[in-house]
């Protein structure tokens, strides 16, 4: 072979175009990075701790104690459903918390509520209910709507996933129509809303069942909106 015909083969040749292309693309890459949806990527608190700032519902049933959001008493039965609201919707999102519950007779039990909004003139919430409770630990229910519990673990789950009486973390995943729920990183229902006249929308809110003597904390609240 002709040593220069080697040589030409072995060294690449550079294109004098090539530094303006990388740096075309890098600023395309950049435009449409700035052009697409700025969507919160980290989660954000929604309780500071000391206060209900950011919710609403009623003063004589909720309050802060111990760094957390209580409500009931173990020792006086609870009259009927109430519920703590956030004062803004969400659509798509994961929520995470930490719940406790504790009683001593009735029907002890609470939720958390998605996707819900207040009944006009009442003190019940209609929508989506992460179930708390012996029986309904990691249910989801049809709060106040259909009336029913959509979709359940099975016990073995649930006993493996809840600590009762001690502190529990819930993560709640809502995206389209679907649902998913998880105590303590254990999944314990994953649900598609078949009704297309469900609103994927609302508020979120936390719950104390009335007829049980229940005392019922949350804390450590924060959601990650996604698109």
């Amino acid at each position: 072979m002709d040593t220069s015909l080697s040589a030409a083969l072995d060294s690449p040749k550079l294109d004098p175009q090539t530094p303006n292309m990388n740096l075309l693309m890098i600023r395309l890459l950049a435009m449409v990075a700035l052009a697409m949806p700025m969507w919160a990527s980290e989660a954000k608190s929604l309780f500071d701790g000391k206060t209900l700032h950011g919710w609403e519902g009623d003063s004589k049933i909720w309050s802060v104690q111990e760094g957390a959001i209580t409500a009931g008493s173990v020792d006086q039965r609870a009259r009927r459903n109430e519920f703590l609201a956030t004062t803004r919707s969400y659509t798509n999102f994961v929520l995470r918390l930490q719940f406790k519950i504790e009683g001593t007779e009735g029907f002890v039990n609470s939720g958390v509520q998605i996707r819900s909004e207040r009944i006009p003139n009442h003190h019940e919430m209609i929508g989506y209910q992460a179930d708390i409770g012996e029986g309904w630990y990691g249910a989801l229910y049809d709060e106040s709507r259909r009336n029913t519990i959509l979709a359940k673990p099975d016990p073995k789950t649930v006993q493996k996933a809840v600590k009762p009486g001690q502190w529990n973390h819930y993560e709640i995943r809502a995206t389209g129509n679907r649902v998913i729920l998880k105590i303590n990183g254990i999944q314990t229902v994953d649900y598609t809303e078949k009704d297309p006249k469900v609103v994927p929308h609302g508020k979120l809110a936390v719950q104390i069942h009335g007829d049980g003597k229940t005392r019922v904390q949350f804390k450590d609240l924060s959601i990650e909106e996604l698109p």
